[in-house]
């Protein structure tokens, strides 16, 4: 999928959407970039374009996405805030159908289970921990997983561990049954996606990526 040149970012303006965006710059690409608060945003940047608007909002998602030929997103669910995962997803997906684009990745944590899992007990507590403490937030998630399935779109959801926000390149593991380690750089996050776009290995799927 060489011919992606314009990206559309939810999320860019978090602590690990900052790392997607310095690297798509770096890599030549343009960004539009969904920001409720453009104000807070810093970079400055001529192959970024600042869309203001809400990820709940469905029309932001249309402004968002028009001309864009990829979707990477790393929205996640702000304390006290409206459930974001599930419809964000639908927006996005309507939208990429509208607008034929090609892929959409997004970041997810652990505790999403697919049919393919074959967790660990310690991946196996953390999922648990997530739908004990947090089971509204954990379905809507879930649904959001359930969405991209029932879609005949190429997505990705990609499922981390701990992030630790530093600019450390490792050596990673890929699996779709389990988290193999325990933590993973944002650094690391971002150079995943952008390369998942790209060459579509994890296509339709949710694979663990972690630290080794």
């Amino acid at each position: 999928m060489k011919n992606i040149h314009k990206v559309a970012v939810l999320g860019g303006g978090g602590r690990t959407g900052k790392y997607l965006v310095n690297q798509l710059l770096k890599q030549g690409f343009s960004i539009k970039l969904l920001l409720r608060n453009p104000e807070n945003f810093t970079l400055q940047h001529s192959d970024i374009e600042v869309i203001k608007g809400d990820a709940l909002d469905s029309y932001s998602i249309t402004l968002l996405l028009k001309d864009c030929q990829a979707v990477l997103s790393t929205v996640g669910q702000r304390k006290d805030e409206p459930l974001v995962a599930s419809v964000a997803t639908s927006h996005i997906l309507k939208v990429i159908k509208d607008y034929e684009i090609q892929r959409y990745i997004l970041l997810a944590g652990l505790n999403i289970d697919t049919p393919f899992d074959k967790k660990s007990p310690k991946t196996s507590m953390a999922t648990d921990w997530m739908k004990t403490n947090f089971p509204i937030i954990q379905e809507d998630r879930q649904k959001a997983y359930d969405l991209l399935v029932a879609s005949n779109v190429n997505w990705t959801q990609v499922r981390v561990p701990f992030i630790e926000f530093i600019d450390k390149n490792s050596e990673i593991s890929v699996s779709l049954e389990d988290c193999l380690g325990e933590k993973i750089s944002a650094n690391d996050i971002a150079g995943f996606m952008i390369t998942e776009m790209l060459e579509s290995k994890y296509s339709r799927k949710s694979p663990f990526i972690s630290a080794i």
